[in-house]
This record gives structure tokens, C-alpha cells and sequence, in this order.
């Protein structure tokens, strides 16, 4: 029961990182390097908030959030949509997306570090014990849980329900076909981006009630959301959700029965046994 909670608990945690990455991929084709550096920055602004006005980190995602559309649209308009106009294929855009979003990382942690420094960060924000059949748990981690949860409903609904989401899923199907209906792939995708940052930057906000950060740790937050995003196929938000708890009660398992120092590699195999053994994610369609 321990493992089935603590991994439920962190697959929540990792929803929250691999949502923005799947809109961002899933729709408008971009592979964002630059991910979990907006993360983090949704970190670092909720530390701000709370440390210098006292204003907790879910209030704070009303802020947090818009500002984080806002800063990727504006990635997106001037630094990554020359790209998209050039490429000829999927292929070469990938190439050019992920070589332009790792130096926008570069760009993200450098401004972190000279605003920020190079130390750890962390504050305390409910972390009150609450028990679960016999197990504590943080009263921070189960409200970041609550809050993913909501999140995801959210964005399904909206992808599957109203006019809008259904435009993004056109886009994400078939870009070529999307056109002929008269949906403007182009401003679809930018919205896709921008949405994509704003849910990861309010997934930084919650992650930073219980979590220990700095301006370089980014990077492990982007490898954890490409995993979960592939292994569970790159246009379908339901198999990221549900990718994202299977990474969870998979880590779980091995730091319990084995060693917490074995998470990362258990990760990095259950990416490699799914690009082996079906390419397409768990819940992706093969190409015909």
C-alpha cells in the first residue's frame, strides 16, 4: 500500500511536469529542451512570491500562469516559428527544435543563476503530516497531487469538449488536413506552446511546496517529462497521464525494494523498453 500511494502521489507530481511538454510536442511539433527550465522559473517566481509578499503558491499560479503564456508565446512568435516556416519535414524540424530550445535553456539558467545564485531553494508551505492508512504524508504533496488532478481533467475535457481544443487536435492529427477546414495551424500552435508553458510553470509553482530546487536542475525535469510523454504516445493527453503514474509507482517501487539511487535509471530503462518494443507510446497509433 506504501508503494501504491507514494507512487500515485508522485505520478501526480510528474502529470504536472509532462502536461505542458505534450501540448507543446503533442500539437505544435516543438520539441522544447527549454521545458523544465520553465519549470523551475514557476518554481523560483512562487519562492518569490511567497518568501517576499506571503502569498502561497496556489494563489500564485494566477500570476505565475498568464506570465508564462505571455514568455512563450513570445519564444515561440520570434525564436521558433522562422523555424517551423523553413522545415519541409517533421524530421527536420525536430532537429531544429531541439538545437534551438537547448540553447534557450542555456539561456533560462544563465538568468536564473545571475538573478538567483547557484544555491539550493526551499521553504516550508503545509508541510504538516497527514496520515494515510498508516502512512504520513505531506499535506503539500497530496494538494500538488489534488491540483494535477484538476489540471488534467481540465485540459482533457477542454481538448475533447469545446471548438478551441478541438482545433488543437485537428493540428496534432494531421497540420495538412487541419488547413483545409479553415484552421489556422499557425496561431493553433502558438497557442498550443504558450498553453503548454503556462500549465508547466503552475506545475513549478506546486512542485516547489515540497520540493528542493536550483537555477540547474531543470534539466532533469525535462528528461522526466520527454520520458513520460513518449511512453505514453505524443498526441494523446490521456496516455500522458496515465504514462505519468506508471513512471510513478515504477520509481516508487524501485527506491522501496531496491535503492532510491536506482530511480533514474529505472526511468531511463522503461523508456528504453518502450521505444523497443512499441515506438508509437502506449496509447499512440502506429503510422500506417
Amino acid at each position: 500500500m506504501e508503494i501504491l500511494l507514494g507512487g500515485i502521489l508522485l505520478g501526480g507530481t510528474y502529470a504536472l511536469i509532462a502536461m505542458g511538454l505534450q501540448l507543446q510536442y503533442g500539437v505544435s511539433r516543438i520539441m522544447n529542451l527549454a521545458n523544465g527550465e520553465v519549470l523551475v522559473a514557476g518554481s523560483f517566481c512562487a519562492f518569490w512570491l511567497f518568501m517576499g509578499a506571503q502569498v502561497n503558491p496556489i494563489l500564485a499560479i494566477i500570476v505565475i500562469a498568464p506570465a508564462a503564456y505571455i514568455l512563450n508565446w513570445f519564444i515561440y512568435t520570434y525564436f521558433l516559428r522562422p523555424l517551423v516556416k523553413r522545415s519541409k519535414t517533421q524530421g527536420h524540424l525536430e532537429v531544429d527544435s531541439i538545437l534551438s530550445t537547448f540553447g534557450i535553456s542555456f539561456i533560462f539558467i544563465g538568468l536564473m543563476h545571475a538573478i538567483f545564485g547557484g544555491e539550493y531553494f526551499n521553504y516550508e508551505y503545509l508541510e504538516i503530516p497527514y496520515e494515510i492508512f498508516g502512512q504520513a504524508y505531506g499535506v503539500n504533496r497530496i494538494i500538488a497531487f489534488i491540483c494535477a488532478v484538476i489540471f488534467a481533467l481540465s485540459l482533457y475535457v477542454w481538448l475533447s469538449k469545446t471548438r478551441s481544443g478541438l482545433k488543437l487536435r485537428a493540428v496534432s492529427v494531421n497540420p495538412e488536413s487541419a488547413k483545409l477546414v479553415g484552421i489556422d495551424v499557425d496561431k493553433t500552435s502558438a497557442m498550443a506552446f504558450s498553453l503548454g508553458g503556462a500549465v508547466t510553470a503552475a506545475g513549478g509553482s506546486l512542485i516547489s511546496m515540497f520540493d528542493t530546487f536550483d537555477a540547474s536542475i531543470g534539466v532533469v525535469f525535462t528528461m522526466k517529462a520527454l520520458i513520460i510523454v513518449i511512453l505514453g504516445g505524443v498526441k494523446e493527453i490521456k496516455g500522458t497521464i496515465v504514462a505519468a503514474f506508471v513512471l510513478g509507482l515504477a520509481e516508487t517501487a524501485v527506491a522501496t525494494l531496491i535503492d532510491p539511487g536506482l530511480t533514474l535509471a529505472a526511468a531511463f530503462l522503461l523508456f528504453i523498453l518502450v521505444l523497443l518494443f512499441r515506438p508509437q507510446g502506449l496509447f499512440g497509433r502506429e503510422s500506417p
